[in-house]
């Protein structure tokens, strides 16, 4: 029990900071660099930012998938017995895993937006006129990912609270076959 306590605690932190870290990137650090003066240091500000985050959001990341795999050994029989675990745990891997990929595509996106941050631009995501087809493009993806990637993890969250509410001895004595 108490290392299910430890993981699932672990698990819920993980979340949480993808959740809030992407959130305050989002609004934070990119409208900060959209004050800028310099049109060209708006994208690097944006981006150095981005660089410092990343490595704990990765850590975070790789950290949540350790200790899913700890609780779903955990509640092994659980999972197999409890009508709707299953399902439900199969959900929200698959949630996570889409959200973890989008989240690297943004990462990557991100990377080609610095190389061309001497065009300038209005804001992190935002291009200026006359800007690179390929840099207004990137933006545009970004500016639509950087609100994709907490709704991601808000629903990982709110599907982790689901299976927490699954546990509750009235839902396992309901829910066993």
């Amino acid at each position: 029990m108490a290392g299910n306590l430890l993981a699932r605690s672990v698990h819920d932190l993980t979340a949480a900071a993808w959740f809030g870290g992407s959130l305050m990137g989002a609004i934070g650090l990119n409208g900060a660099a959209a004050e800028a003066r310099d049109p060209s240091e708006r994208i690097r500000l944006s981006s150095l930012g981005w660089m410092k985050w990343a490595p704990v959001q990765t850590a975070a990341f790789a950290t949540h998938l350790i200790a899913d795999l700890a609780i779903a050994w955990e509640n092994k029989g659980r999972i197999a017995k409890q009508d709707g675990v299953a399902v439900n745990t199969v959900y929200k891997t698959a949630v996570t895993l889409i959200g973890a990929a989008v989240t690297l595509y943004a990462g990557m996106l991100g990377k080609n937006v610095e190389k061309m941050a001497n065009e300038g631009a209005q804001g992190a995501t935002e291009p200026r006129p006359g800007a690179s087809a390929e840099l207004q493009s990137a933006q545009k993806q970004l500016k639509l990912l950087q609100y994709t990637i907490p709704a991601f993890a808000a629903w990982v969250i709110v599907l982790g609270a689901r299976h927490g509410e699954m546990q509750r001895p009235k839902n396992v004595v309901k829910g066993l076959r």
